[in-house]
């Protein structure tokens, strides 16, 4: 199957689940010092899909990332779930997709493991027995079911960042936006995430230079190159096209 280029096709084939989780047309963001940082976007995800964001540094992949929640706010038609994002919607929109940084004490701030994770659902207004429930299941999810009574920041890397991603999790998100997952992982950690990543029946979205994850985990992959998308097809074709990588920077894992 050839690579669709953005110039030539842009489009999806995914059709697992009904209707787009994510859906971009011509966005642009451009940064108070005048940098155009996003340029004419157009990207559709399914819902359940899982697609990988890969590109050079200052391609574009975060500024993408953080109009999804309405963080930055550019110009253009953006909707997650079928909601556009406006002032308006932002709170629906917000607990309906979950953004992990890829710095975890980012999105760790609390005294304990229990209170980071519960923090999510108590701002929901929820009762405190479904805020207990939710925050047992998400550490189930990420294997750090032990962890509630523990100091938060005196967890390695590797367990800040599924304790960060279990404060996510809490909210019963529809999508998941990860940024950089396995930076700075060591290999057993690096595992145990990418265990996680397939077992999810969510839709994802990551931004990522790790391109052995990518080749594992994510059946589609978009490039980003100077605010643009520059190709959008299955992670083999991607992989399998040198003269791509290279000049996108990007390496065949």
């Amino acid at each position: 199957m050839p690579i669709r280029h953005r110039e030539d096709q842009p489009s999806s084939d995914s059709r697992r689940c009904s209707g787009p989780a994510v859906s971009i047309t011509a966005l642009n963001y451009h940064y108070p010092d005048g940098h155009h940082a996003l340029k004419d976007i157009n990207l559709e995800i399914e819902a359940c899909d899982k697609a990988a964001l890969v590109g050079p540094n200052g391609a574009g992949k975060s500024t993408l990332m953080l109009q999804l929640n309405g963080v930055l706010q550019g110009k253009g038609e953006l909707e997650i779930m079928g909601l556009p994002v406006t002032e308006d919607n932002l709170p629906s929109i917000r607990s309906r997709i979950g953004l992990v940084f890829q710095n975890p004490d980012d999105q760790l701030f609390s005294p304990t493991v229990f209170e980071d994770v519960a923090f999510g659902p108590l701002h929901m207004g929820l009762p405190e027995g479904e805020i207990h429930r939710r925050v047992e299941h998400a550490l189930e999810q990420v294997g750090m079911a032990e962890y509630a009574d523990r100091l938060s920041y005196h967890l390695s890397l590797g367990e800040k960042k599924r304790i960060a991603i279990a404060t996510v999790l809490s909210m019963q998100p529809d999508i998941l936006v990860f940024d950089e997952p396995t930076s700075g992982l060591d290999p057993r950690a690096r595992r145990a995430l990418i265990d996680y990543l397939q077992d999810w029946d969510l839709t994802l979205l990551v931004s990522t230079h790790d391109m052995r994850l990518v080749e594992e985990v994510f059946p589609r992959t978009v490039v980003m190159d100077q605010g643009r998308i520059v190709a959008d097809a299955p992670t083999e074709d991607i992989l399998a096209d040198a003269a791509l990588l290279e000049r996108h920077g990007l390496e065949k894992p």
